[in-house]
């Protein structure tokens, strides 16, 4: 007996993986679970900052398009990105999670800042 190894074109995608909802069927319940902040070491979480940003009173700036606003601050784990609406992105070592958490806290239940 020969055994031949099969080859495909189509590239193997990997299943999905389907969140863990809480015990029962209740809508309530399932409402209430997809609806929590996100929390624990793997959360990743994302403020968007239309004013101008100053880490220790130097302005903000980006690299590739020179913009000074509009920026998405992503927050995982202890690190903190600054993405521009150019696309360009970099990891700030000066913006702390205690940082992003104030910022969340300024918002004040999502109302944005006036510029």
């Amino acid at each position: 007996m020969t055994l031949v190894l099969r080859t495909t074109d189509r590239p193997a995608e990997p299943t999905p993986v389907l969140p863990v909802l809480p015990a029962g069927t209740d809508p309530l319940l399932q409402l209430q679970y997809e609806t929590q902040p996100p929390g624990g070491p793997g959360a990743t979480r994302c403020l968007s900052h239309l004013c101008e940003l100053a880490l220790r009173e130097i302005p903000v700036m980006c690299t590739a398009c020179r913009a000074r606003r509009d920026w998405l601050l992503i927050n995982h784990g202890r690190n903190v990105w600054v993405c521009c609406r150019c696309s360009n992105q970099w990891l700030e070592p000066e913006i702390s999670r205690a940082d992003f958490d104030a910022l969340i806290a300024l918002r004040g239940g999502g109302d944005l800042p006036e510029c």
